[in-house]
């Protein structure tokens, strides 16, 4: 069981899994969701072991580097934590990541070998990386190593044992990378007594401690490049010997839960909404069912078996987590960030607070500064921004992090996000107002919504762009019998636009009149994760999306233009690639 004690007289994140592997040998540490794999925690030292005997031939030591470039698999566990025992730091590569990024990331980075898998090998090498320095999890690729023979080849004279114990607390024991919506990301530099606080302060909590402890299982579907997986995965697994399941494909998901049923489990607000969408299909009015259809569809969706269910990385609409507290599902909004190692502010169980993102976890201070930036004080912050001592200098000033979100503290200590300090939209009439609020509003009232944007600085009145998820698109054009020869064809059928322009009415009734959107245009197609106007994990790039959208943000502002809601549906097929309706 965890003990708080314990874990406090860890020196590194080596040490912790040393001792849970020793203590939970014979249980599943980790699987596959698709079976292929499955490892006990005697299983998965032994590799770590061999990995990093491998690693040390490759000449990996104390103070290194080491990328990863991987799919959630059950390797990247294993290398990650092999790399820790040798004294190195890893850091992982989001898979969308272009050739620029990832050559970016290698120079920011110095590491000197790459772990992979196959189909990652020719961007690696496009990036700057060399065959001899590339080892792939899943056999040789042009020159690259296998995992498996890599194994097989022990550093000579390599003491696995003292590399580990000589681990100590201030030494890095992870690089994350920023996705940034502007500029290069930043390489967040986390030491192993960092890590170590953060895991403390979560499992003070008592339905994480619950989730994490022997016998738990926790899943691992989002990027390992990102903080909030590498937690609540990775690193929880290490407290108590909870097992995790690894996702490779994303979209699964919802199929993976009730094989798992996991004890901990945590989605951005996109996953929410679509489950959301996904239950209203199955249940017409909530208020009306019995605490028995309630435990089935907990059961169905498999949430039954979870001590908290969290949602994180952005904004989620308070309506949503209001929706499934109706369901007697309790969704917990946190915050927190990649240079707080994940300790943050979490809503708690019996104590959810829609519409905030929860109090303080223990050890960890939170308040306003007079511009109303949110400033976090913590043993769990960063050691700073690799390479880059001005944008350190910035962030950490007196042992307090700026945060960039500008909040609140309410009288029960609740911390409530209005919105980034730099996205803050400033209208003509020199209005401050929240993108971030006014696109929650509309999310929650339509759940076709794959993404939307909120633009309006420096202008009379907010317009938004908006793209549909074309799941939810095609369930509602299947529900009303509408037939489109394309895609474009059915974002501009009449039904739709008529179903986002009353979705608008009802978000504008929650918003004020100068945050209410006037007009809106529909977008063919999506955005994808990585791209010009989303980061990898799914945050709006504003200044890219102001740019690459300018000629249709302009038009919403042209006096007079007649709305496509007004004409014929002739009319309406010719704008299909981009549809602007009214929004009042």
């Amino acid at each position: 069981m965890y003990s708080d004690a314990s874990t406090g007289t860890m020196a590194s994140l080596c040490e912790l899994f040393q001792h849970t592997a020793a203590a939970h040998a014979g249980e599943v540490a980790l699987r596959a969701s698709d079976g292929s794999v499955e490892l006990t925690w005697h299983d998965y030292a032994e590799r770590v072991r061999t990995i990093a005997g491998g690693l040390a031939s490759l000449g990996i030591g104390r103070g290194d580097v080491v990328g990863i470039m991987l799919t959630n698999r059950p390797e990247f566990h294993l290398v990650d934590m092999a790399v820790l025992h040798l004294g190195a730091a890893p850091f992982s590569v989001y898979n969308t990541s272009s050739v620029e990024q990832i050559s970016y990331l290698f120079r920011n980075a110095r590491n000197t070998v790459v772990v992979t898998e196959r189909q990652f090998v020719d961007r690696i090498k496009a990036a700057g990386g060399s065959a001899e320095d590339i080892v792939c999890v899943d056999g040789d690729a042009d020159g690259a190593i296998a995992l498996a023979r890599l194994e097989r080849q022990d550093g000579a004279g390599f003491d696995f044992d003292k590399s580990w114990r000589a681990v100590e607390p201030t030494d890095l024991a992870a690089l994350i990378y920023t996705s940034g919506t502007v500029g290069n990301p930043k390489g967040v530099e986390i030491e192993h007594h960092a890590l170590l606080a953060s895991l403390r302060a979560g499992c003070r909590i008592p339905e994480i401690a619950a989730g994490a402890r022997s016998g738990g299982r926790l899943m691992s579907y989002l990027p390992d490049a990102h903080i909030a997986n590498r937690y609540y995965s990775h690193y929880l697994s290490l407290v108590d010997g909870a097992s995790i399941t690894t996702v490779r494909e994303p979209s699964t998901v919802a199929q993976v839960l009730p094989q798992t049923r996991p004890t901990i489990f945590g989605g951005v607000p996109a996953f929410w909404y679509k489950l959301r969408a996904m239950i209203e299909g199955l249940v017409a009015d909530p208020a009306k069912m019995t605490p028995t259809a309630r435990e089935a569809i907990h059961a169905r969706l498999g949430l039954d078996a979870a001590s908290m269910l969290i949602a994180g990385a952005a904004p989620i609409a308070p309506k949503t987590i209001e929706y499934f507290q109706s369901l007697g599902i309790e969704v917990c909004e946190g915050w927190a960030m990649s240079e707080t190692a994940a300790a943050g502010t979490i809503n708690r169980v019996g104590r959810n607070r829609p519409g905030s993102v929860g109090l303080p976890m223990d050890g960890l201070e939170v308040r306003v500064a007079p511009d109303g930036e949110l400033l976090i004080r913590s043993a769990a912050l960063m050691r700073g921004y690799r390479g880059d001592p001005e944008r350190t200098r910035e962030a950490l000033i007196d042992g307090w992090y700026h945060t960039g979100d500008i909040g609140q503290i309410d009288d029960e200590g609740c911390v409530r996000i209005i919105d980034r300090k730099k996205d803050l939209i400033i209208n003509s009439s020199g209005k401050n107002m929240s993108p971030a609020n006014i696109e929650a509003a509309v999310q929650a009232s339509l759940p076709l919504a794959a993404s939307i944007v909120a633009v309006g600085e420096a202008r009379p009145y907010v317009v938004a762009l908006l793209t549909l998820d074309p799941i939810a698109l095609a369930a509602f054009a299947h529900s009303r019998g509408i037939v489109a020869d394309a895609p474009a064809d059915l974002v501009a059928h009449p039904e739709v636009t008529r179903e986002v322009a009353e979705a608008i009415d009802r978000a504008n009734n929650r918003l004020s009149r100068t945050e209410q959107i006037k007009y809106f245009r529909i977008l063919a197609g999506t955005w994808a994760p990585g791209g010009d106007e989303l980061t990898p994990t799914n945050k709006l790039r504003r200044r890219s999306i102001a740019g690459k959208y300018a000629t249709e943000i302009d038009a919403l502002y042209v006096r007079g233009r007649q709305a496509p809601g007004e004409v014929s549906h002739h009319a309406l097929a010719q704008q299909a690639q981009n549809t602007e309706v009214n929004g009042k």
